[in-house]
């Protein structure tokens, strides 16, 4: 079995006014993600940890900031299409671990929603999925309401046959 991890991080700045989507679920909030697409920071960084445990580089190389087609975008959409990626190169899922880091507003409430569309989003177990939040205790743009960042790790493997890459042996390794 080939077992592969990969990280992502992410901050989108807070603006009055913008809708607030984190993690596939709308909350009510006076100030939203801003961004090229829904700006769903939870989203962005299980995007980016997938693409790099398969080492398919990362969300802004598939899905560009500059491309017209993504202004707005739902970001469960692009959750949908990394999965397609990863799952065409053999891949599965094993978990997803996601910390959101917000000052306000309070996450812990919304966490069984968000784990119910992602998991619904990238075909897994709920159970496989974890979300936790924290404030930075009024330090930095987070802890000044300025922003929001998110941080998440996946592990992924391919059930891989028993011939060796490359003409490599053990013979080969000294």
């Amino acid at each position: 079995m080939k077992i592969r991890v990969g990280q992502g991080y992410d901050v989108h700045q807070l603006q009055e006014g913008l809708p607030f989507w984190l993690g596939g679920i709308r909350i009510e909030h006076t100030h939203g993600a801003l961004g090229h697409s829904d700006a769903d920071v939870l989203i962005h960084v299980i995007c980016d940890a997938l693409l790099g445990a398969a080492n398919l580089r990362d969300i802004g190389y598939h899905f560009s900031d500059k491309d017209p087609q993504y202004q707005g975008i739902d970001s469960k959409i692009l959750l949908k299409r990394v999965m397609d990626l990863i799952r065409t190169e053999g891949y599965e899922i094993s978990n997803v671990d996601a910390t959101i880091c917000l000052q306000t507003p309070k996450i812990n409430p919304h966490v069984p929603a968000m784990k119910k569309v992602l998991a619904e989003v990238m075909a897994i177990r709920e159970e496989d999925i974890s979300i936790k939040a924290t404030t930075t205790e009024h330090l930095g743009f987070v802890g000044r309401k300025e922003g929001v960042a998110a941080y998440a790790v996946a592990l992924i493997y391919r059930i891989e046959d028993a011939t060796p890459l490359s003409g490599m042996t053990n013979s080969n390794i000294r």
